[in-house]
């Protein structure tokens, strides 16, 4: 389905209430309105898309199978006008109150956000859907078809399906959820493709006359899964069905077969793409693992240093589901950038001892600079004597300080949370060489704070540098 100008408008600002969200929280008005992905209107979609599903699939079944009768005809009823209950309700109540991006602004205003609503194909389709054709029953009696406006209130299940994965992001998992989501989208596009079929199918053989030949539906057991079962033998193409006898048999089953095999490819390449999409960072994994076992053989690397390359690719991918966490980031604007660096990492930086008193905004600049870097057990992080160029902040797991003849003293165990190697970056002069040796013991994962970028930062806090400066001494 093509999006239109206001639909691929509303997805460009949708990722704006994402990151700006909470932003605007302080500056709410005393008027209720809603965010996109706010959890209580996600909440509310539920219940319209709910409706919804009333009508797109009870629609077809009342139409064509005899389950409406005048004995239930009351409860039918009652449960259509609570659908339209809803939809009045989204139309007058949360709609004009929905949020929205104009020139790089949230607009909160009561008046604006109606007068935005009311300008939109939305606001066009939700009138239209509750058009009242019901007035037609008095010549017609009960039927469902002339419901069918109802079912253009698509637009609420397409933006319950959009807005639910970002909601998904603060309550579940964001990866495997919005997998599911895709998934289920697809499989339920192919139940109803089948649901549709099966209606036709009573249709016809009520049409042909039930019983009257092998082909049609005999009347005997559950009609609807006994249509259902014909529907998915026919649209998936198992076959051994009866054959067709009549020419109205002949044209519904040829139609039943292109539109099955054109169905089917449909889905088929949906399940490809989202099997695909499932798949796709460990494909990328696996590929640079390949390149780099390839490239070693080709130099003939010793064995014991290919299986810890291989055992480093193995350990990032598992605790960082990806390689370079820079490469992730480098696509989003800074403040972005800095956003998630301060959700993800300042609780960790904020409690190492050398930046306490420091400007706190000096903090959250380095925060976008540092490097997170895997270390295996036993690798050297650096070694005494070396140009000091970074300083180590360990973010998971411990590093020793060694010494002795063999290196195999160990003289002090550092652990999360804490900063080395920040003498040879902050002592006055230039080439300072390290004073000590230190490896990982055990997986350590550490923030990496190059000279030159600490340099950079600490231009614009010269007060933060010299208690920086005075704490390295």
């Amino acid at each position: 389905m093509k999006l239109n100008e206001s639909q691929r408008s509303a997805s460009r600002g949708f990722f704006e209430f994402v990151f700006f969200r909470h932003v605007r929280r302080s500056e709410r008005r005393l008027t209720v309105d809603f965010c996109p992905t706010d959890l209580i209107y996600v909440i509310w979609l539920f219940f319209v898309v709910a409706a919804w599903n009333w009508n797109v699939w009870l629609i077809p079944v009342r139409w064509a199978f005899p389950y409406q009768t005048s004995e239930n005809i009351h409860l039918w009823l009652l449960a259509d006008y609570t659908c339209d209950l809803i939809y009045i309700i989204d139309i007058l109540v949360f709609q004009p109150r929905l949020q929205f991006v104009r020139g790089g602004d949230i607009v909160c205003n009561k008046k604006d956000m109606r007068e935005h609503y009311m300008t939109t194909e939305r606001f066009k389709m939700d009138i239209i859907s509750l058009f009242p054709l019901e007035v037609f029953y008095y010549f017609t009696g009960v039927n469902s078809l002339l419901r069918f406006p109802r079912l253009l209130k698509v637009r609420s299940f397409l933006c319950f399906v959009h807005n639910l994965c970002p909601v998904a992001v603060l309550v579940i998992l964001m990866l495997f959820l919005f997998l599911y989501v895709r998934v289920i989208r697809t499989s339920m596009y192919l139940l109803y493709s089948l649901h549709i079929n099966a209606c036709l199918f009573y249709w016809g053989s009520d049409y042909e006359g039930l019983g009257s030949t092998k082909w049609v539906y005999n009347g005997k057991g559950n009609a609807y899964i006994r249509c259902y079962y014909f529907a998915v033998k026919t649209l998936i193409t198992i076959g051994g069905l009866p054959d067709p006898t009549t020419v109205f048999e002949i044209c519904f089953q040829l139609i039943n077969y292109f539109v099955g095999v054109f169905a089917f490819s449909i889905m088929i390449g949906q399940m490809r793409d989202v099997v695909g999409a499932a798949t796709a960072g460990e494909n990328y994994y696996r590929a640079c693992m390949d390149s780099t076992v390839k490239y070693m053989t080709s130099y003939n690397i010793p064995r014991e240093v290919q299986n810890r390359i291989k055992t480093w690719y193995d350990y990032t991918w598992k605790s960082q589901g990806m390689l370079d966490e820079q490469e992730l980031l480098i696509q989003l604007p800074t403040k972005m950038r800095l956003d998630i660096a301060v959700d993800v990492n300042y609780a960790i930086v904020s409690k190492v001892a050398l930046f306490q008193g420091c400007d706190r905004q000096m903090v959250f600049d380095m925060l976008t600079r540092l490097k997170s870097v895997v270390y295996l057990p036993g690798d050297f992080v650096c070694k005494k004597g070396e140009i000091g160029r970074e300083m180590y902040i360990i973010k998971q797991g411990e590093v020793q300080v060694v010494g002795g003849p063999d290196l195999q003293t160990v003289f002090v165990t550092i652990r999360a949370g804490s900063v080395f190697g920040e003498i040879s970056l902050l002592a006055g002069g230039g080439g300072n060489r390290r004073t000590a040796n230190v490896k990982a013991h055990g997986f350590a994962n550490l923030f990496i704070l190059d000279k030159k970028d600490l340099a950079e930062i600490l231009v614009h806090y010269p007060e933060s540098e010299k208690l920086l400066r005075k704490k390295a001494k």
